[in-house]
This record gives C-alpha cells, sequence and structure tokens, in this order.
C-alpha cells in the first residue's frame, strides 16, 4: 500500500487490507433500447407474421406483459413462503432486508421481495386514431413498479437484482466486496469478526488482504457476470418472460458499472489509538482542505486503550445508539466522493465513491470493471497520501528567503509570493484545499475555490491564473503536459501547509499574545496546544526584554 499515511502509522496496525465495497451494475437488453432493436423482439416473442405482431403492439399489450410480471412474482412468492413487502416513498429498503436477516435463517435463493416505484425509461407506442396504423415508438421516463429480489448466494453471499416489471425489464444489481470476502474466507477457514460491511479483526490478515485483492483483478469481471447470470434470467426475468421465450427471442442482458466504492481499511492494535490519531488529523487538517462538515455520533462505549478479553454484551438498539463514537469527514468533486470515517472499534476507513462512472472516462462496460477499480485505488492512495501531506508540513531550507524573489515561468517573468499578503494566502489555501481534488483542479475550480473560501466575489478567472503561474514559479503547483488542469505534488502540499500553519498558527498568535503581557484568567479546560502558546507566549516575553524589544 503506497500512501504516507498508513506508512506513518504502520507500527500502530494490527493490518490492513483494500476492499471492493458497493458495486451497483446496470443490467439492459441493448436491442431493447432501440425503436426497430425494439419492435424486431415483440414479433420474436408475439411469433406469426410481421402484421400480425405489430398488430398487438400497443400500450395495452404492454401493460398486460407488465400486469403478468406482477401476478406471476406474488403467486411464486405464495407458493415458496417468501415475504412481498409493498414500500412506500422514502423507506430505507436494505435497513428492512437487513431486519429481515436477523430475524430469520435463510438459504440460497431468493428469500425477500421489496415492490417500490421508481422512474424507468419505458416505450409509449403512437399509433393511428382508429389504432390501425403502427407510427412510432417514443421512450418515455415514468413511474412503474420495481421489484427488488434478495437473494442469498453461495459464493457471494447477499445480493439484490431491482428489476422493472414493464418491458424490455431493465435492471440493477447491488453487490458488496466485503460480502464475498467474507464468504470466501469462511471457506478458506480464515477467522474474522464482522460489524455491518467492515472486518473488525481477523486471525489472518495476510490473507484476508489477498482474498480482497482479487476483486481488483482482471479475473473479477468474470465473477460479477457468472453471479447475475446465476440469478437474474432463472430468479427474476423469468417471472415476465419464462426460459422458452427468453431462448426464441434472444433475450440476453449486457451489464455496464454504474456505481463503485473502494476502501482502504486499517486495523489499529488499540482503538484509543485510533481514535487519537483520526481526531488529530482531523482537527489539524479540516480547515486547511476546507471540510465542509465532520460529524461525529456519541457512543455508548469507549474505545478500549488495550486488548480486551470479555466484552460487554453489546446495545440492543444498535440503530438509535452506535457501539462506539463515529466519526467521519467526506469530499465531494462532482459525482466523486472521498471520505474517511472510523469504523467499529479500532478501524480506520478512507473511501473513494464514484456516483456515476461516466465521470472517470474509462468506459463503463463490465470489462472496464478493473478499470475502474484501479483508478479508484489511485484515488484513495493520493488522498491518503494528501491528507498525511497537509497533517504533517516541512518548509526546506532558504524556501522563506525565496519566496519572494521573482520566477520564470516558460518565458514569462512572474513575481514573488509574500505569505503576508491576505490575497496570496486565500490562493495558497485553496490550492492546498484541491490538493486532494481526483485528477487535478481547472482555474475556474480555483477561482471558486477562492471565492468560496474568502467571500471575495471580486475574485476572477484572470486573478487566478495570474495566481497559478506565481505559484509554479516556485513550484508549488504543477500543469503535466498540454493539460488545462493543474495538480499539486505531495512535497508541495507539504510546503504550503507548513507555510499557512506557521503563518496562522505560529507566528500571528505569538506577536498578538506577547503585544498584551497582562495574564489574564486561565480557561478551565486547556488542551495540550494551549499549555504549548502559554509556554511560548512566556518565553518570548522574556526573549524580546532581554534584547530590547518593548511588548505591548
Amino acid at each position: 500500500m503506497a500512501d504516507d499515511f498508513t506508512a506513518r502509522y504502520a507500527g500502530l496496525l494490527a493490518g490492513s487490507y483494500d476492499c471492493v465495497d458497493r458495486i451497483v451494475l446496470n443490467a439492459y437488453y441493448p436491442m431493447g433500447n432501440t425503436a426497430g432493436g425494439f419492435r424486431t423482439w415483440w414479433r420474436r416473442m408475439i411469433g406469426g407474421s410481421d402484421a400480425e405482431a405489430d398488430a398487438v403492439l400497443d400500450n395495452a399489450h404492454l401493460m398486460r406483459l407488465a400486469g403478468r410480471f406482477a401476478r406471476r412474482v406474488r403467486a411464486w412468492a405464495a407458493d415458496n413462503a417468501v415475504p412481498v413487502i409493498d414500500c412506500t416513498a422514502g423507506e430505507r429498503k436494505h435497513l428492512i432486508a437487513e431486519e429481515y436477516l436477523r430475524a430469520h435463517a435463510v438459504g440460497p435463493g431468493v428469500f425477500l421481495i421489496l415492490v417500490a416505484r421508481a422512474p424507468a425509461m419505458v416505450w409509449d407506442v403512437r399509433r393511428s386514431a382508429d389504432g390501425t396504423v403502427l407510427g412510432t415508438l417514443a421512450r418515455k421516463r415514468t413511474y412503474v413498479n420495481h421489484y427488488s429480489f434478495h437473494i442469498m448466494d453461495r459464493a457471494w453471499g447477499h445480493l439484490v437484482i431491482k428489476m422493472a416489471g414493464h418491458a424490455p425489464f431493465g435492471a440493477q444489481v447491488l453487490l458488496n466486496g466485503h460480502e464475498y470476502v467474507a464468504v470466501t474466507a469462511q471457506a478458506a477457514g480464515i477467522g474474522f469478526t464482522m460489524e455491518g460491511n467492515c472486518f473488525t479483526g481477523t486471525t489472518d490478515p495476510a490473507g484476508l488482504a489477498q482474498i480482497a485483492d482479487t476483486l481488483s483483478q482482471d479475473a473479477a469481471a468474470g465473477r460479477l457476470s457468472q453471479v447475475i447470470n446465476r440469478w437474474i434470467y432463472t430468479g427474476c426475468l423469468v417471472f415476465g418472460l419464462d426460459l422458452a421465450d427468453q431462448q426464441r427471442t434472444c433475450f440476453t442482458y449486457a451489464y455496464s458499472v454504474y456505481q463503485a466504492e473502494y476502501s482502504r481499511n486499517l486495523l489499529f492494535r488499540s482503538g484509543r489509538q485510533m481514535e487519537d490519531v483520526f481526531d488529530a488529523a482531523v482537527d489539524r487538517t479540516r480547515s486547511r482542505l476546507d471540510v465542509p462538515q465532520v460529524t461525529t455520533l456519541f457512543g455508548a462505549k469507549t474505545r478500549p486503550r488495550t486488548a480486551r478479553g470479555r466484552r460487554p454484551p453489546r446495545l440492543e438498539v444498535a440503530i438509535e445508539t452506535p457501539a462506539y463514537d463515529l466519526t467521519k469527514f467526506k469530499v465531494h468533486f462532482g459525482n466523486l466522493t472521498l471520505k474517511g470515517y472510523t469504523k467499529g472499534e479500532r478501524v480506520l476507513r478512507f473511501e473513494a465513491i464514484v456516483h456515476n462512472t461516466k465521470t472517470l472516462k474509462t468506459g463503463r462496460a463490465l470489462e472496464k470493471f478493473p478499470d475502474i477499480i484501479t483508478r479508484l485505488r489511485q484515488m484513495v492512495e493520493e488522498f491518503c497520501t494528501a491528507l498525511d501531506c497537509v497533517d504533517t508540513g516541512f518548509i526546506p531550507d532558504g524556501l522563506l528567503d525565496a519566496l519572494p524573489a521573482a520566477a520564470q515561468v516558460g518565458s514569462t517573468r512572474v513575481g514573488g509570493i509574500d505569505v503576508n499578503k491576505p490575497r496570496m494566502r486565500a490562493a495558497l489555501a485553496a490550492a492546498l484545499a484541491l490538493a486532494i481534488a481526483p485528477g487535478g483542479f481547472t482555474v475556474a475550480d480555483f477561482a471558486a475555490r477562492v471565492r468560496g473560501m474568502t467571500g471575495q466575489a471580486g475574485y476572477t478567472t484572470r486573478n487566478a491564473a495570474y495566481d497559478l503561474r506565481k505559484l509554479r514559479g516556485k513550484h508549488l503547483v504543477g500543469k503535466p503536459g498540454r493539460t488545462r488542469r493543474y495538480v499539486i505534488s505531495p512535497g508541495a502540499a507539504r510546503i504550503i501547509s507548513a507555510l499557512l500553519t506557521l503563518r496562522e498558527q505560529v507566528i500571528a498568535p505569538l506577536l498578538a499574545g506577547v503585544a498584551d503581557p497582562r495574564i489574564r484568567r486561565t480557561p478551565r479546560h486547556w488542551t495540550e496546544i494551549d499549555r504549548h502558546y502559554q509556554a511560548l507566549r512566556l518565553e518570548m516575553m522574556a526573549l524580546f526584554a532581554d534584547i530590547g524589544i518593548a511588548c505591548g
């Protein structure tokens, strides 16, 4: 794992693993996505001549097909004692499934069906006024019933296939990589403890990590295709088209990756150490990275300082009160999200999420799944490294003297950097906040971030371009090749972080404290940093007196 944050705290870890987390795939019938293809499929299904098939191609017959799907689902569920639950808008369906799994022991196959209305693209058949002439087939987006088939698979554990009841029966497949790793690890004899979708302990960290890595390899696309094909035709589509109709009409799904999550999980030996590390990192970086919100859910237990023997019983109402304090923060960049949060009592997780894989420009077909995961892994590694760089800064020798001097960018001479000027500090702060942006940032992104952080509506893209040239002159911002995007290297992030911290949290408060020599009443609750500031303030006052600088 090549990231600086993991390397810095490696001595505190009992193990670590990377894992593909939530996966959302779109299943679609390619021929049914065009008017001509759908019409051809309909003719195959009806049989007879083309004229006879076209005569019954109307909205009424399509609705009857959807009604047959619904009746078959409910009849099969009644015969096999599988619950069918109609959900209302806003209900969290995954919570319903989790509650059902906690209360029931289920075997392989469909064990629960949830029905809810959701938008889908369906065909609208337009005919002449007397209904004798077939006009056009137009796609329209409307709310229809979707059937979420919750399935227990021997190799993947719990997965969900959500299928529309209307032809051409588009579907979404939801899987979780942690479920696959848990089933595989159990078969391999690797012991582990699991809370939610997270491994909080294992007897073989290296073996668990090796199993989790299999989902990042090229063969992962084949594994996904196998598990979907195992269920989608015989357990879901069969209610709309029986196996004979599927074969006769050549109905075959194609799959594309819609959403994916990739996580890096650090298993600390002590929960208290994990909490101290993460809280300190969040306190130091949230303002520098311009994190909009840090959320903490306070639990009913404290982190263990050392390994624990007998654990107290878990709380019964785990949803209302978490077992342990949970702190999380996330930063959005369009359809990409970076998250850091604690999980369980000793796990620290960093996660990259793509909400629409079109953003990555890697291709969306299932065969591109390894490329998508590779890009997400790079995002997690860059995020962790940038977080460590922002957390721990460094100023090379001679940099403070060289910053105000002019520099050269190509054939253009640009001015130096004066950290005492508010505009330059705002530019440095915006660059540091964008250091974790996946794929870099543009001039417009930079200008928008400066305006958002300072409230200066007059800061234009022209100002941003000039400030970026000054930062490039000091090698604090890079512009690879002929691209229009800028990147912040790890070394540059450490320098910018140290410059801002030195100016804002060392020089400014110390000079302000020395300027007022009066000793006021100390606050009731002092942090370690407060004690350091007070000790430095007193020593600085004595130093100023010895060298002849008046205070106050």
